[in-house]
């Protein structure tokens, strides 16, 4: 989930990102996917020379990109190591989880009272397009699982917005972590996506009936299954690393883990 632009609403159109510099853009979105995608993996050096060097850049604007990165949370400098991707625990994704869960419960039940008859529209649309992208995805298809993320932000960013609460939802955005988000679509199966894409009706309906409290019960509920998801391929590790390593049917058409409850 990304902060709007200035002068950009968060609707359908809030993940589109606006720089100066056609380099410095492309610089960041190149180093965002990288990272939300788990190329670079939590606390691994982010090397500006080498990076500019695969985009065939000047170091400039890596730098700037990192930066911006930086103030989304993804990236950190250290003194003496410069830009490293920020570092992930298990109690990270459980904590991140239950505050975003407590925060979009909040937003949905402000929706259901303040949402405009244009932004309910828009809330039809945006669940309709991720029940399109999920329905496509499946069997390791990265394209397809960059689709129902993108799909998903929107989703989510339309009914903040129409919580008409800006400080919630910069806080929110804040709060989100895109990485994880990611990659808890990348393990689900059919029967997830399925789940995910029910959920997303229910809350969109009850958000239309005016319903506050069902809205923020089943948000809430939505954003913990992400959570239980990504702990259940992390399993009794102490680390992150598996939500990052190559999953079966990425390699050769295989199934691939996930929560059936």
């Amino acid at each position: 989930m990304r902060a709007p632009e200035p002068g950009v609403r968060c609707g359908a159109t809030s993940t589109l990102r606006r720089v100066t510099q056609p380099s410095a853009a492309t610089a960041y979105s190149q180093i965002r996917r990288w990272i939300v995608e788990g190329r670079f993996r939590p606390e691994e050096h982010l090397i500006e020379q080498r990076i500019a060097e695969e985009l065939d850049l000047s170091r400039t604007p890596v730098r700037e990109a990192l930066r911006r990165l930086q103030s989304e949370g993804l990236v950190r400098f250290e003194a003496n190591r410069g830009a490293t991707v920020r570092s992930l625990t298990i109690s990270d994704i459980a904590d991140l989880y239950e505050l975003r869960a407590r925060l979009e419960s909040m937003a949905a039940e402000l929706a259901a009272t303040r949402a405009t008859p244009d932004q309910l529209e828009r809330l039809a649309v945006a669940e309709a397009g991720f029940a399109e992208a999920a329905e496509a995805a499946g069997g390791g298809d990265r394209e397809a699982t960059r689709r129902v993320f993108h799909h998903n932000d929107v989703f989510h960013l339309t009914f903040l917005e129409a919580a008409h609460h800006e400080r919630l939802v910069q806080t929110l955005i804040r709060t989100v972590d895109p990485t994880l988000v990611f990659q808890a679509f990348r393990h689900y199966r059919p029967s997830g996506l399925e789940r995910s894409v029910l959920f997303h009706h229910l809350i969109s309906e009850a958000i239309r009936r005016g319903e506050g409290v069902r809205a923020g019960g089943l948000i809430y509920e939505h954003v913990m299954q992400g959570r239980d998801q990504l702990l259940a391929v992390v399993g009794d590790d102490t680390s992150v690393d598996a939500l990052y390593d190559e999953l079966p049917d990425e390699r050769a058409g295989g199934e691939h883990q996930d929560l059936n409850h």
